[in-house]
């Protein structure tokens, strides 16, 4: 069968000129109908399983690097490989540097024929080589440390303690007495191990403002106190699955953040 490549894209001429120029170096390439942001890319990608995903870099809701993490997070692990990324960007030598470094695929706005011919080659040779099915785990080492390296620093003031409001109540939560957080719409759950909290705040707003030492993400949307942790257990999804010390319910680590709870 001939490979599939869905575009993420979300100004509609810049999508139609990278379909037209891929429908002329690769015309066997079967595209399906673009998604016009981050969130439409993720579930598209996940309902349809195209062999490549070309994702812009900038877009609403979750940008590229944010969707590409999604996908690969949240991707079946039954019988179709995770598909071959490729990232759309303005020029930015910083972010540059980042793909070249973990020897991912992108493209530079505006696009220019030779270049994308080189692209489609090594996309071929990669999809020629690709195991019929499984984790690839060289797509998610390259990822996680592409979504490492172009990682916002660390904001210079951590938090000590959580303000967390319920009517006319505001509730003084110290940070170590959290078990974890967790993303909700556009809320933050603070959970300890008496009770939970709702804080109006985005997980991304939280995150650098946490000790990457005592504060694990282990899901796009789940951060943990990681002494908070009594176990790991793998499966063979390649999914880690949390049990934790006080609330009885168990969290999951994904695929991407597996690698922290390896044995010393």
């Amino acid at each position: 069968m001939n490979p599939t490549a869905l575009i993420a894209e979300d100004e509609p001429l810049l999508a139609q000129a990278l379909q037209a120029e891929l429908a002329h170096a690769w015309p066997a390439l079967r595209q399906l109908e673009p998604a016009g942001d981050g969130d439409e890319a993720v579930e598209r990608a996940l309902a349809q399983r195209p062999d490549i995903v070309f994702l812009d870099i900038r877009m609403p809701g979750r940008s590229g690097l944010e969707a590409a993490a999604a996908i690969v997070e949240d991707w079946p692990a039954d019988d179709a490989p995770l598909p071959l990324l490729v990232f759309v960007t303005a020029y930015d030598q910083y972010a540059l540097q980042a793909f070249d470094a973990q020897a991912v695929d992108y493209l530079i706005k505006p696009l220019q024929r030779e270049r994308l011919a080189a692209s489609v080659q090594r996309l071929r040779a990669r999809l020629a080589q690709r195991a019929p099915s499984g984790p690839a785990p060289q797509t998610i080492e390259q990822l996680r440390a592409l979504l490492a390296s172009v990682a916002p620093a660390p904001a210079p003031e951590r938090l000590e303690v959580i303000q967390a409001g319920a009517g006319h109540t505001v509730h003084i939560v110290p940070i170590d007495d959290v078990v974890y957080f967790e993303a909700a719409d556009k809320y933050v759950r603070v959970v300890t191990p008496q009770r939970e909290h709702l804080v109006r705040m985005s997980l991304r707003e939280l995150l650098p403002r946490l000790d990457p030492a005592k504060f694990w993400q282990v899901h796009r949307g789940t951060v943990v106190q990681a002494r908070m942790v009594t176990s790991a257990t793998r499966d063979e999804s390649g999914k880690t699955h949390l049990t934790l010390r006080g609330p009885p319910e168990r969290l999951t680590a994904s695929r991407l953040y597996a690698h922290l709870f390896k044995p010393m």
